[in-house]
């Protein structure tokens, strides 16, 4: 054993025993309980209940474009190098939001938005500035919002980032993946050194509020000692938060991965070494464990809003502001309302269909029932702030928590014996060897998915 955070030990038997398989718990109910059921009329139905909330709002927009695959991904993307590709699908995406803001209360501010993909800087920067200018005609944007956007480091120069801090975003994420060229190669992604620093040179000089940077472990070639080379430049980088992903190696459901040989990927034993090195490297340069991959300085957003009780689980991880409902447009998009998800069409040709017709392009979601929402609550308490206070969902649901949770609270017993959470009368608390096993506690509370875990990624 060795030392994980101040005062605490790793274990890694400890670890290889809970390293089974478990949502991330972006949601609850997890996406793969979304049912095509679930219809635009319902999702329209959950809209008007949304508006006599009076929520503020997220916005994810969604673009699916890239230039190149990269074989470790997992995300819904179309390869193709002809940039007129994206102009049909912005002209859709516009209508998306036209049809969608219809239904929505137009006091409502929006307090984040975010780009994802994909590749938005896929866009040029025409395409860009046309969606922007559509965003803000139909949404009413708090004058300080979250404005957020990922980039591919390999397709943006100097006058690029400035653009995109100039035209109002404020917030900006690109993916390292790893420093090591073999590696880079292997999941064809080649990203110079020279680049990374150069592009986060141009951000500072844009300054933007905050810098994210994406880092995945479990990549072919990749050793403890290589990965600390990697760790070691990001940490140089400088940013204010950092990602380190696990990756999935799951070719059966993303064919992408299919170019990637097993035999290349680290052993198990390799990749749990690799994950306790990460987290002692970035804990003893100033990043705070956030929580299951999530790192960041105590100055950011993330590490404050944790502070502040703020903190909550979307689809993009981990997000500041707990009190929105998020809105997603565009392809796979998915729209997380208080007591409703839906998500879009995964394919161009319905997408663009559905919105051509003048109907939501909702393909499946799923109502939530008044058990789920107590559930969610507490799931996201563990994922978020790794505690509960038991009083709080007693007094926010009216019931007995020890009662509505006795099978529960049984289950969580072998865990207490093992150190990953402390049990008293008014709390559960995540001990810090149990927060690297975070995902295996909140499954507890699941009654959706637990007993089917092979859905989901391993643990670790």
């Amino acid at each position: 054993m060795v030392f994980l955070l101040p005062g605490v030990k790793f274990d890694l038997d400890l670890i290889k025993k809970y390293d089974t398989r478990a949502p991330r718990y972006t949601s609850y109910p997890p996406a793969t309980e979304l049912s095509e059921t679930f219809t635009q009329t319902d999702f329209k139905v959950a809209i008007a209940a949304s508006n006599q909330r009076k929520s503020p709002l997220s916005l994810y927009f969604h673009i699916p474009f890239c230039q190149s695959a990269c074989y470790f991904c997992g995300c819904n993307t179309v390869i193709s190098n002809n940039k007129k590709i994206a102009e049909p699908y912005l002209k859709h995406l516009v209508q998306d939001i036209k049809n969608t803001t219809a239904l929505i209360d137009p006091d409502r501010k929006v307090l984040q938005i975010h780009w994802g993909g994909g590749t938005p800087n896929y866009l040029e920067r025409d395409q860009v500035e046309f969606l922007w200018k559509n965003i803000n005609r139909y949404f009413n944007i708090d004058p300080q919002a979250e404005i957020s956007i990922e980039i591919n480091p390999r397709y943006v120069d100097r006058n690029y980032i400035l653009f995109l801090r100039q035209i109002g975003f404020n917030r900006i994420s690109f993916g390292i993946q790893d420093f090591n060229r073999k590696v880079q190669v292997a999941v064809n992604r080649v990203q110079p050194q020279e680049m990374l620093f150069d592009v986060m040179t141009w951000i500072k000089e844009a300054k933007f509020e905050s810098v994210n940077v994406d880092l995945i472990y479990g990549l072919p070639y990749q050793t403890r000692e290589t990965f600390r080379e990697t760790l070691k430049k990001t940490i140089e980088l400088d940013p204010g938060r950092i990602v380190v992903f696990n990756f999935a190696y799951v070719p059966w459901l993303k064919p992408v991965q299919k170019n990637i040989a097993q035999e290349t990927l680290p052993l198990p034993q390799e990749k749990l070494e690799i994950m306790k090195m990460t987290i002692e490297e970035l804990t003893s340069n100033q990043y705070l464990f956030i929580g299951m991959d999530h790192f960041a300085k105590t100055n950011d957003e993330l590490a404050i809003a944790q502070r502040n009780g703020t903190l909550k689980r979307n689809f993009q991880g981990y997000t500041t502001h707990a009190e929105t409902e998020l809105f997603g447009f565009g392809v796979t998009s998915i729209s997380m309302l208080e007591d409703a998800y839906a998500q879009n069409h995964k394919q161009l040709k319905d997408y663009y269909q559905t919105i051509a017709a003048g109907v939501l392009p909702t393909s499946k979601g799923i109502k939530l029932s008044q058990n789920d929402i107590i559930r969610r609550d507490v799931i996201m308490s563990i994922m978020s702030h790794f505690q509960l206070y038991k009083p709080d969902i007693e007094k926010k649901y009216h019931i007995s928590f020890d009662e509505y949770f006795a099978e529960e609270l049984k289950a969580l017993q072998p865990l207490e014996v093992d150190g990953l959470v402390s049990l008293s009368t008014n709390h559960i608390q995540v001990t810090d060897i149990g927060r690297l096993l975070v995902r295996n506690i909140a499954v507890i509370f699941d009654t959706h998915t637990r007993t089917r875990e092979t859905k989901f990624s391993r643990a670790i």
